[in-house]
Parts: structure tokens; sequence; C-alpha cells
């Protein structure tokens, strides 16, 4: 939950289909962030028949597979929310709803800003970085598949399948230029997300009461001090 710890013993919060997703999905961004920064800006490849150099084609390959990777997994994660432990909602549900979840997430902010001495103890996700997750990741992951389909179905052709689901985007976006300038913009808006996800997560291994890189790889919440 949300709320501050108050048992002193390990917890068992994130499940092996949790970590294993966690770790996929962190390969699968950093090879969309990559591949999709090169598909914007593409290598210059000259000299031979055209037929050797195949190199743009790779890349476009390998971002289309990770694009896969990302929504099946984000599907599965969805329906592992729905079936696994209290903790993995949290993900998809923060308790916005809840006047004390406001509370601590002024706490976070004013702890993250160091201008208070000691940090809580939380089970899950402290409710600052549970709103995070939420607002950047899944909405901005959700984004990112749904704009990267639509572009995806104008390769397919028309009548295919991502053209008949995800189609009616383009349009939306004002066509297919600005829907690739609001893709590559997402890009950046996930790729801000991990820089922070990554440095508060090293933070809070050294500075917070609770382990944090080690929770995710077995999947247990221990404490650094005995108090509540």
């Amino acid at each position: 939950m949300s709320s501050p710890a108050l048992t002193q013993e390990p917890v068992y919060v994130y499940e092996k289909p949790v970590r294993l997703w966690h770790w996929v999905n962190a390969l699968a961004l950093v090879v969309l962030a990559v591949t999709g920064y090169l598909i914007g800006n593409p290598p210059v490849v000259t000299g031979g028949e055209a037929s050797d150099h195949y190199l743009f084609g790779y890349i476009r390959f390998i971002h289309f597979s990770a694009g896969y990777v990302l929504a099946i997994g984000l599907i599965g994660r969805a329906y592992w929310a729905l079936v696994g432990n209290q903790y993995s909602r949290q993900l998809f549900v923060p308790e916005v709803y809840r006047k004390a979840y406001w509370k601590g997430v002024f706490h976070e902010i004013l702890w993250y800003l160091f201008l208070v001495s000691e940090p809580r103890k939380h089970v899950g996700h402290n409710p600052l970085a549970g709103l995070a997750i939420f607002l950047f990741f899944v909405l901005g992951s959700l984004f990112m598949i749904v704009t990267g389909f639509a572009l995806y179905g104008q390769g397919l052709g028309e009548g295919s399948w991502a053209d008949r689901l995800f189609g009616w985007v383009i349009p939306l976006l004002g066509g297919s230029q600005s829907a690739h300038s609001w893709h590559h913009l997402g890009m950046w808006y996930l790729v801000i997300f991990m820089m922070m996800h990554i440095y508060i997560v090293i933070r809070e291994q050294y500075v917070s009461r609770q382990a944090m890189v080690s929770t995710m790889i077995d999947g247990w919440r221990t404490w650094k001090d005995d108090r509540p």
C-alpha cells in the first residue's frame, strides 16, 4: 500500500512475473529509445550497391520488435495487476482518492528536496513515486503504443490490422508528419522518466530506510532500521 510501513519484517512485494516484466520492459524501452532516435536521425551509408546496405531496415525491424514487446508486456502486466498481490495494482491505480495519499506526496516532495530530515518507510511505491510512474510510464507508454502502431499501420498499408485499429490516430494528431513529431516527443517524455527513475532509485538505495534495488531482484522489501 502507499501508506507508511508499520511492519519491521521483510515483505514479499514484487512477484516473479512483475520482476521479469520490469527488466524486460526496461530493456525494451532502451532499445526503442536508441532505435527511435536513429530512425529520426538516420545514419548515412555510402558506397556500394544499395542491396549491400540494409542497416536502416535492421534498425526499423528492431524498433518494431521492441514495440511489440512493450505492448504485449503492458497487457500482461495489466493482467497480473488483476491476479497478483495487492502491490501489483499500484502501477495502474494510484490512490489519489485518499487525502492521506496527497499528504504522502507532499512529504515525499519535501524529502526529495532535502527539506525534511527523515524519510518514511513504504512497503510498495511511495505516493509520489506511484503517481509519477502512472503519469509518466503508464500514460506515456500507452501514448507511444497507440501512436507507434498508427505509424506502423501506414507502412503495412491501408486495411491492415494496425491501420484498422489505430489509423484514426493519424488524422486526430493532424496528419502523418505531426504524428511522427508527437511520437518523437513521447520518446523524450519516457527518456526523461527513465533518467529520473534511475537517479531516484539509486539515491533511495543509499539514503532511504528500505532496500530498493534488491527488492526488484528478489522481490523482498527489507528495512535498514527497527523503527516504524
